[in-house]
């Protein structure tokens, strides 16, 4: 039996805690027997409001988790929140305590803020929620921050993306401990469309095609993603914003956050992602329809958003996606 606590308090996100625990509690029903105990705790026992309004009962404060952890949680949640945790040392000395004596332990979304804060992320890789990572690099210079991956793993310590990231993270820690049938069993009885591997980006670029202010802009980035295979040049997208090619890369650069040529890769990159995840076809075939041009340009551009080679990522998910 192992013990599960997960770590929440007032402005928590409902899904950072409910998400991980439905994970870890599901293979009572679904893999032969009890495999986990579940504690929710808060700053104090009580009942704790989240982001939504919805109230979650903790029967213990952190203070009363006494003995052996097997895997900690930290949850995420708004602004207040996470400034209340952080900059109550009190609490910090608390989560350390009970991280100390867990043999792994895991954030979801901004809680990485509370697990920074602590120290116990300094020389460590983590990511949080794409929207905060700027915030977060910042914040927390000693932390190495992967604004891609949707999990990342580092020694016995864990951080996951935004919101639902932490149900994937949940699986991927109960893969270690159960194996791959039971975590797949787990992922079908919870309805999850697919146990997604951590090198998976948090990048879309339809979604920040939608983000942005200036409708030339979206324009240039709606048809960068239908024309992957064309000429994507500078030049190019500046004649068809027209503007000249300086006045376009400012612009576009202020508006979407990056260089035209890294949305450029960022969105081929998804595209052949999404080609291997679902496709037959072979990478030098990917690498043409998604304007890369060769498989060893694709290979140096996998490498540099997802730090997996195309060939690696695609096993990685197939074996996933078909088990």
């Amino acid at each position: 039996m192992r013990r599960v606590v997960i770590f929440t308090f007032e402005g928590g996100q409902s899904l950072d805690v409910v998400g991980p625990l439905e994970v870890f509690c599901t293979p009572e029903r679904v893999a032969g027997g009890p495999r986990y105990t579940v504690e929710v705790v808060a700053p104090q026992a009580g009942v704790v409001r989240t982001m939504s309004g919805l109230g979650l009962v903790s029967t213990l404060g952190l203070a009363d988790i006494v003995g052996p952890v097997d895997t900690f949680v930290i949850a995420g949640g708004n602004r207040d929140g996470i400034s209340a945790v952080s900059g109550s040392p009190e609490l910090l000395r608390h989560i350390v305590r009970v991280a100390k004596q867990s043999r792994r332990v895991a954030s979801v979304c901004s809680g990485a803020f509370i697990l920074a804060a602590t120290g116990l992320l300094d020389g460590r890789r983590a990511t949080t929620h794409w929207s905060a990572c700027d915030e977060f690099a910042r914040t927390y210079p000693n932390v190495t921050v992967e604004r891609d991956p949707i999990f990342v793993r580092d020694g016995r310590i864990s951080t996951s993306a935004g919101v639902t990231a932490g149900i994937d993270l949940a699986l991927a820690l109960l893969e270690e401990d159960l194996g791959h049938d039971a975590a797949m069993a787990v992922a079908r009885q919870l309805v999850v469309f697919l146990k997604r591997p951590g090198g998976q980006s948090q990048f879309s670029a339809a979604l920040l095609t939608q983000s942005t202010d200036r409708d030339d802009v979206s324009e240039v980035q709606a048809w960068i993603v239908d024309h992957l295979a064309d000429d994507l040049s500078v030049a190019r997208l500046a004649q068809r914003a027209a503007m000249s090619q300086r006045h376009f890369a400012r612009v576009f650069a202020a508006s979407a956050g990056m260089t035209p040529a890294r949305y450029v890769e960022r969105a081929r990159v998804e595209a052949a992602r999404r080609r291997l995840e679902e496709s037959d076809s072979g990478v030098d075939a990917v690498a043409r329809e998604c304007g890369f041009g060769s498989s060893e340009t694709l290979r140096r551009s996998f490498l540099r958003a997802l730090n997996v080679a195309p060939t690696d990522y695609r096993r990685r998910f197939r074996v996933a996606a078909t088990a």
